[in-house]
């Protein structure tokens, strides 16, 4: 295997089945291995332990299946790329920490890491400071654009706006529950959803918010909540932010209590194929997600990204998910940066990555936009009893990812350039840049 592990923190005490396997194969992989010192180092940000293990662990091993797919065609600008893998461990201050580490002591080309908006929030002040370059592929709230992070998963007019719109116009919904985590992405996007829908006229009082804690267990009164606000007459639906493994005990609970999906049904923007794998799905058919890929997508190219992937890891029912691809499409976009920039220099790494087009795994080209978001089809999915998703609605096009939503009053006036604007919150009014400036 074509790359050397750091791993400081070895994964703490599995928290499912898929756990325990992520954290055979990531100390399995920790014994170094003989390796040329001149090599391009990558760093590697992703719970391995902690709430959040339940999904960063697999985006883990998909960077290390990249990188040695990477050195198996020689590496890049005639150097292997060398991993570097550190476990944050769901503790966001710890990723501050552990990014700090890999920009200035292990001297990393790249970072790509993170899932929640908090870990993200705690790590940019750094690659800010340090000048690194962040790959974040994982759906977010919007309300960025930094100099030095491309935000490969989906903005919110990439995902959450998109799946309201289909569930107000294909299903008829009239009332909505809006229930997230209690943190920075889940709040920020039920704002931008709450004042969407208000201006689609929806009444205040058919608008109900819920926040948990990361890993709440006890959903029973929730969900019995839930079950009453959706017994007055109006077809109701559940938009959930909630995020990690949560998501268990909710789902769990939705059967319990039997929530279908023909009477409330529930769609999720941080539930793919892997957060479905552990648990029994048939009551949950129905339900969907929101996501700008699915396993399921017939192409040939997400053909061979599967299979590439079995062989990797070495089993046959792992699936694929979302922010893999973002991952796949982050990592693609870099190399063909560094070897347009013959350099890993940040700055030249940053100048030459905007405009450039890899393939993404639904059958098209995704592009990195002048924003440092990219282009993405928007798919809508019916969980199948086999874990899997039915695709029953998709963009016609791919959709440019918005930094800034256009229906918060703070945000609809704010632009992201760093072509022509050098500036990633340039006030279009005041026409006045408020952040990094370049």
């Amino acid at each position: 295997m074509n790359h050397r592990i750091f791993n400081r923190n070895g994964p703490g005490k599995p928290l499912t089945r898929w756990l325990q396997a992520a954290c055979v194969g990531a100390l399995a992989m920790a014994t170094p291995l003989a390796y040329a010192a001149d090599t391009i180092k990558v760093g590697i940000l992703h719970s391995l332990s902690g709430t959040m293990a339940i999904s960063e662990t697999t985006l883990k091993d998909t960077m290390l299946m990249l990188i040695e797919e990477q050195n198996k065609k020689g590496g890049i600008l005639g150097k292997k790329l060398e991993a570097v893998v550190v476990d944050p461990a769901s503790n966001w201050p710890l990723f501050a920490e552990k990014t700090r580490e890999l920009l200035q002591k292990d001297k990393v080309a790249a970072i790509f890491g993170c899932w929640t908006s908090v870990s993200r929030k705690s790590v940019l002040p750094v690659v800010e400071e340090l000048n690194g370059i962040l790959f974040y592929p994982v759906q977010y709230e919007g309300e960025e654009s930094s100099r030095n992070v491309f935000y490969t998963g989906a903005a919110p007019n990439q995902q959450a706006i998109p799946a309201v719109d289909y569930l107000m116009n294909d299903i008829g919904v009239e009332r909505w529950v809006l229930a997230g985590t209690d943190y920075v992405y889940p709040r920020t996007t039920n704002k931008i959803l709450e004042a969407y829908l208000k201006a689609k006229g929806v009444k205040s009082g058919d608008i109900m918010i819920n926040y948990t804690p990361f890993g709440h267990s006890d959903w029973q009164s929730i969900v019995s909540d839930i079950k009453k606000f959706g017994s007055q007459g109006k077809k109701t639906a559940v938009v959930s932010t909630i995020n990690g493994d949560a998501n268990v005990p909710f789902y769990k609970e939705l059967g319990n209590q039997g929530v279908s999906a023909e009477d409330i049904p529930v769609v999720a923007f941080s539930v793919g194929e892997e957060e479905l794998s552990g648990i029994d799905t048939k009551p949950l058919v129905g339900h969907l997600a929101a996501w700008n890929y699915f396993m399921s997508v017939d192409a040939d190219v997400n053909d061979t990204f599967i299979d590439q992937w079995h062989r990797f890891i070495k089993d046959e029912k792992r699936v694929t998910t979302d922010p893999m691809e973002a991952h796949y499409i982050g990592f693609n976009m870099w190399v063909k940066a560094v070897e347009k920039a013959g350099s890993t220099d940040t700055d030249k790494v940053v100048d030459a990555i905007i405009g450039v087009k890899v393939p993404n795994l639904t059958g098209g080209t995704s592009e990195m936009l002048a924003n440092h978001h990219i282009t993405k089809p928007v798919l809508i999915g019916e969980i199948q009893d086999d874990g899997q998703f039915e695709t029953v609605w998709e963009t016609a096009d791919l959709v440019p990812g918005d930094a800034w939503s256009d229906f918060l009053p703070g945000s609809k006036d704010i632009e992201a350039d760093w072509v022509a604007l050098k500036c990633g919150n340039y006030n279009s009014k005041t026409k006045k840049c408020s952040g990094q400036n370049f």
